[in-house]
Formats: structure tokens, C-alpha cells, sequence
């Protein structure tokens, strides 16, 4: 059986960043990835001609990021696309009413002011929850006590259901209270016109990696790690499993004793979202070329509410849109043309009959993907922020997990990503590495 220093689960930005630290300490290291590419959920597709970015898109937040800073060092070219958090008012949004009309500068107004007002008052509602608490659950007793008319109310209470669904891809009523804690933003938000994927193909340069090897079984003791697929073994002094918690909470891979407790309860209070990218493209661009989202309010926009001009991106006019939560499940198993007529259904209550068709329609299929079984994690009813770096528990002093679900700060991203890897290889390590070194 052939033995290394550290086996590597999984080659995504996690898995990758603490190999190549591990290897620049003069490791042998082997990453085993069960796709055919490295990357994970930073896929970039090129088949239109074009970087697509199907996975990961944003930087959320430059200010501190060390994936903005391995950017810069790499050359890779960024363009500010500041979101917001799904805020209601960051930058200019073209704004309908649940009657399908244009609302005017006033009205959005009254409505961002109604937002503010309602997270002012969900800070102390979220300090003051219990533990079994939903965000729905905040929510309403924040909502409450602006004691408005119900038709004002339910407008915010509309925005707040979407938020949480374009923040984790979960319903309101699945989202823990706090589980938007993290929802900060410091300093511009980028994405990139090239491809998100030069990132993980930088960070696997001159790395052991092995594609195609779907890891099926880890077996641990003090004495080291053995990992097995379907045709073969490794054992290790060490191992670093960066799959996604939606792949660690199936019976795909199995652990050899099973995961102790306080990993194995983390586990157990997350939870793999629904949320796919709808990316529909024009032959013409038939919105407002001065905003940079299109929302409506209402009932209309139950599944399809926001939709975002990645024109600039390319100098094709195109939109995206994102199925999450109940949207997300209702659709899979949809072709793409079936999910395109019931979003520009939408389009053309708002701008028209007359709007073109798209002449191109991408709609990814993260939940269906048997290596992620969704998009990222989010915190379930009755779990703790401190739950995500419990699930990075070293177990046996031989096992690591690292991932985005394993950092607390900012998980569902590729910095947590990064960073969850760079903590993997410095415990390995048994001291500190600085996480430039990556890309140095």
C-alpha cells in the first residue's frame, strides 16, 4: 500500500490550499478529487464563449480577504460588483410593485427606510432569541414591533423571506436565528470577467492530485489514516477531508470509527442548501442599462424576485436570477428551457410581451451533484455559530476537516474556504505558515 505524509480529500479551494502549504514544508502529499478537474464549487464554464461562473462568482467583501489578496497576486482581473448582502437599497434597483408597476423614486424609498427600520430592531431580537429559535421567528418580532398595517408588513416580511433564501438557500423557517450573523460586507464586492477557476488552477500547480478518485471509506487511529475508493488505498500519518457537509452527512463516504461526538453533532446542525444560477442571455438588453438589479415585490415574485445585469461582465446583455430554497427544490429535475419560460414569465409581466426570448439559457444543478449535493451550508434551527469551527475538531491528532462549513467568521465562501485549509495545514504543521505563502 503506498504511504505519504498527508492524504488530501477533495480538491477544492480548501483541500488545495492546505496541500500546497503542507507541500511547501517539504510534506508528501496526494489529493484524491472524485471529479474530472480540480476546483470544487469554483467551476468557470467557457462553452458560450465566455467565463461562466456556475459556483462561486463574488469576492464578498475585498477589505482583509485572502482570496482578494491571491487575486491581485495572480493577476487576475476583477470587476466591482457590489450586491450588498442582498440589501434593499446598496446600489440602484429598478423596483416593482406586487402590481407588476415601475415604483417611483419616493416608494422605494419608504420601502429601504422600512427595511433599515426592521433590521434595527432584529439586532436585539436575534441577542435576545433561544436556542431553538427561527430566523422567521426573529424576524416577525422585529416586524411587530413597528406595529404597521399588515399590507406594509408583509412587504418587508416578503424582502425578509428572500433575503434569507439568497443569503443560504434556505426557508426562513429552517434558517437558525442567527444565521445571518454573519451577513457583513467590508469593502467592494468583485467578480471576474475571466473566470473564478484560475484561483484553484493556480493553487494545484505541481501538486500531487488524482482525478476521478471518489473516496468512499477513511479509517483513523493515533497511528495514522487509511483511504480507500473503489480501486485502491492510501494510508497517510495524516488526512485533511475537505468534502461538503452535504456529502458528509450522506452514506457516500464513511468513517472508520465514526466522527466523535462534538464533530458529529456540528454535523448533525447543518445542513446542505438549495440554490442554483439561472443565467438567461439576449440578443438585446431590454432593462435600464442605470441599475445593476431588477426586484419586485408580491406574491408574482414568490420564486422569481431579483434579477441581476451581468451585461458589463462580457458586453453580452445578460441576467441572472437564483432558484433558492423552495424555488430550488420545486424545479429540480427541469430542463433548462422549461425553467427559462417560468422566469421570463415574470420578465414579461414587468417589461412586456414584447421582450425577446433568451437566445441562451444556463440553469446549474448543485443539489443533483452527487460530490456537493447542494450549493453551501447554513445553519439549521437549533444550531450555534461556534458549531462551524466544532465540525474543524482535530480528531485523533490525524484528522482534520476543512472546508467553508468549518470556518465561523465567514463560512459559504471561498475565503472561508482558504482559510479553513490554511488552519488544516498549520495544526498539521504544529506551527505557524503564512497564508501569503500561497501564492508568493
Amino acid at each position: 500500500m503506498e504511504q505519504v505524509d498527508t492524504v488530501v480529500v477533495g480538491a477544492g479551494v480548501a483541500g488545495l490550499a492546505a496541500a500546497r502549504l503542507l507541500a511547501g514544508a517539504g510534506a508528501r502529499v496526494v489529493v484524491l478529487e472524485a471529479r474530472d478537474r480540480v476546483g470544487g464549487r469554483v467551476w468557470t464554464d467557457r462553452t458560450a464563449g465566455h467565463a461562466t461562473d456556475l459556483g462561486a462568482s463574488w469576492i464578498h467583501g475585498v477589505d482583509g480577504s485572502p482570496v482578494a489578496a491571491a487575486a491581485r497576486a495572480l493577476g487576475m482581473r476583477t470587476m466591482e460588483f457590489t450586491v450588498g448582502g442582498y440589501q434593499a437599497h446598496s446600489r440602484p434597483v429598478a423596483y416593482f410593485s406586487a402590481a407588476g408597476t415601475r415604483m417611483s423614486a419616493e416608494d422605494v424609498s419608504g420601502f429601504a427606510a422600512d427595511v433599515a427600520a426592521v433590521d434595527a430592531a432584529l439586532a436585539d431580537a436575534v441577542a435576545a432569541s433561544r436556542p431553538d429559535d427561527s430566523y422567521r421567528d426573529v424576524t416577525e418580532a422585529a416586524l411587530a414591533a413597528q406595529e404597521w398595517e399588515p399590507e406594509r408588513a408583509q412587504r418587508v416580511r416578503d424582502y425578509l423571506e428572500h433575503r434569507s433564501e439568497e443569503q443560504y438557500g434556505a426557508w426562513i423557517e429552517d434558517l437558525a436565528a442567527h444565521g445571518l450573523d454573519d451577513d457583513a460586507i467590508e469593502g467592494d464586492e468583485v467578480v471576474f470577467p475571466d473566470g473564478y477557476d484560475a484561483l484553484p488552477t493556480s493553487l494545484a500547480r505541481d501538486l500531487d492530485i488524482r482525478l476521478g478518485h471518489v473516496v468512499s471509506r477513511v479509517v483513523w487511529s493515533p497511528s495514522g489514516v487509511r483511504v480507500a475508493w473503489a480501486g485502491g488505498e492510501i494510508a497517510a500519518r495524516t488526512a485533511v477531508v475537505t468534502v461538503p457537509v452535504g456529502v458528509l452527512r450522506s452514506d457516500a463516504l464513511a468513517f472508520s470509527p465514526a466522527l466523535p461526538a462534538p464533530v458529529a453533532c456540528a454535523l448533525s446542525r447543518l445542513e446542505m442548501n438549495a440554490f442554483e444560477k439561472v443565467f438567461l442571455r439576449f440578443p438585446r438588453r431590454f432593462w435600464d442599462r442605470d441599475v445593476y438589479a431588477i426586484r419586485q415585490l408580491g406574491p408574482e415574485g414568490r420564486w422569481w424576485h431579483s434579477w441581476y445585469d451581468l451585461t458589463g461582465l462580457h458586453g453580452t446583455p445578460t441576467l441572472l436570477t437564483f432558484a433558492a430554497g423552495p424555488a430550488a427544490r420545486a424545479i429540480a429535475g427541469w430542463d433548462d428551457a422549461r425553467v427559462a419560460e417560468s422566469v421570463m414569465a415574470q420578465l414579461r409581466r414587468l417589461y412586456g410581451p414584447g421582450i425577446p426570448a433568451p437566445d441562451g439559457v444556463r440553469v446549474t444543478s448543485w443539489g443533483a451533484d452527487p460530490f456537493a449535493r447542494g450549493s453551501y451550508a447554513y445553519m439549521r434551527v437549533g444550531s450555534s455559530t461556534s458549531d462551524h469551527d466544532a465540525l474543524a475538531t482535530p480528531i485523533g491528532g490525524v484528522l482534520h476537516l476543512a472546508g467553508e462549513a468549518t470556518w465561523t467568521d465567514d463560512p459559504a465562501t471561498v475565503p472561508a474556504a482558504m482559510l479553513s485549509g490554511h488552519r488544516a495545514a498549520e495544526r498539521i504543521l504544529g506551527r505557524a505558515v503564512p497564508i501569503d505563502s500561497l501564492w508568493a
